[in-house]
């Protein structure tokens, strides 16, 4: 493979950006030439504190003729906007999840660059850590069995006691679901594959929010979407999933994913992460919980592998793990859970993608390709 690296630009500049361009730097594909933020100090900022050669207005960025991939770290609630100028310029996008706010934006998207021959990538892309690889290979590999069942759990009680803008996150576009969800639902298309119907219930516990984190502490946001979710997933291979997505909890002891098979049951790590422990239990050949040995790296990554295997499969032409068709199934199954709750019916979905292929064992550091 030619050692030609793929130079990349970054839109949007706030907290996430730091863990995408720590990764992005060790990547030996990959060249951040450029970020641009619409405040132009935090462009600066960034621009200075990791090397990077140039910190432009956003149009100057999608100007630049080398820059091939442009990765998408604004709010959700204009992810697909900024996708369609990304697009528009004849560049690759690469977005922070979720892919968009809608069904239809999602697909806007998605359609643009089917027209265009481009492609479209979107996080997370936690799954490709070796914890959540090497759950998928064990799965892979037959050891528990046929999947039967799975479980996943995130709750707690919001960001408006520690994060500095809170507000998005109880808008369109954010709740625990469109939040947190991406991570427990690519995960569980990861390990089990995609999902045929929907069945969800949630409500709003808190209607309104009190900042106590700094520099908005005491300012009130209005909530206007679910804070609780819970729901049942029906996948295509007949697996059942149970999930459960919260603002409103104040504390619990669920595990955060579980795979049952036919054969025995498995604890996945957390899916916010890269690493972390697999635990199997198999009757018959072993007492208790056991922990699985890995073989694969990038437990201690950050952001920023999808960005990476994108633009080797550009190289390559094989299709990229982390992509916008993976997206848009999570965020089909994330409207769905509220539109069944309200409507107080099962949601079949339209959508399905391929469960992405795994990564191979054995990658030296900053590769994802053999």
């Amino acid at each position: 493979m030619s050692e030609r690296k793929t130079k990349v630009g970054v839109v949007g500049c706030g907290a996430i950006s730091r863990q995408y361009f720590t990764v992005m730097k060790t990547m030996k594909i990959l060249e951040v030439a450029a970020c641009a933020d619409l405040f132009e100090d935090a462009a600066r900022k960034r621009a200075e504190e990791f090397e990077i050669p140039r910190a432009c207005p956003v149009k100057d960025l999608l100007a630049d003729p080398e820059i091939e991939i442009v990765v998408n770290l604004t709010i959700p609630g204009v992810h697909a906007e900024v996708d369609l100028q990304i697009l528009e310029a004849g560049k690759h996008p690469h977005s922070e999840k979720p892919l968009a706010v809608d069904r239809a934006s999602g697909k806007k998207v998605l359609d643009l660059a089917k027209a265009k021959g481009l492609r479209v990538g979107c996080a997370p892309d936690t799954f490709l850590g070796g914890g959540h690889q090497t759950a998928r290979r064990l799965i892979d590999e037959g050891v528990i069995g046929e999947p039967v069942a799975a479980t996943a759990f995130m709750q707690g009680h919001g960001h408006e006691s520690w994060h500095p803008n809170p507000e998005f996150y109880y808008k369109p576009g954010g709740g625990p679901m469109f939040d947190m969800g991406p991570y427990y639902l690519t995960a569980l298309v990861n390990m089990i594959g995609p999902v045929r119907a929907i069945t969800g219930v949630t409500r709003i516990t808190f209607k309104e929010r009190k900042i106590t984190s700094q520099p908005k502490a005491g300012q009130l946001i209005q909530v206007e979407v679910p804070t609780h979710v819970a729901g049942l997933l029906e996948f295509h291979n007949g697996a059942v999933g149970t999930i459960v997505q919260s603002f409103d909890v104040w504390g619990h002891h669920l595990p955060c994913l579980e795979v049952h098979g036919t054969e025995g049951s498995m604890q996945a790590p957390d899916p916010n992460g890269f690493g972390g422990k697999v635990f199997l239990r198999l009757p018959g050949k072993f007492e208790g919980w056991v922990e699985a040995s890995s073989k694969h790296r990038y437990n201690e990554a950050g952001r920023g592998l999808g960005v990476a295997d994108m633009a080797y499969a550009l190289r390559s032409g094989r299709p990229h793990r982390v992509s916008g068709e993976l997206a848009f199934h999570v965020l089909d199954m994330m409207q769905a859970f509220h539109e069944s709750s309200d409507a107080g019916k099962k949601v079949v979905l339209e959508s399905r993608c391929e469960r992405p292929a795994p990564l191979p064992v054995g990658l030296q550091e900053g590769i994802l390709d053999p």
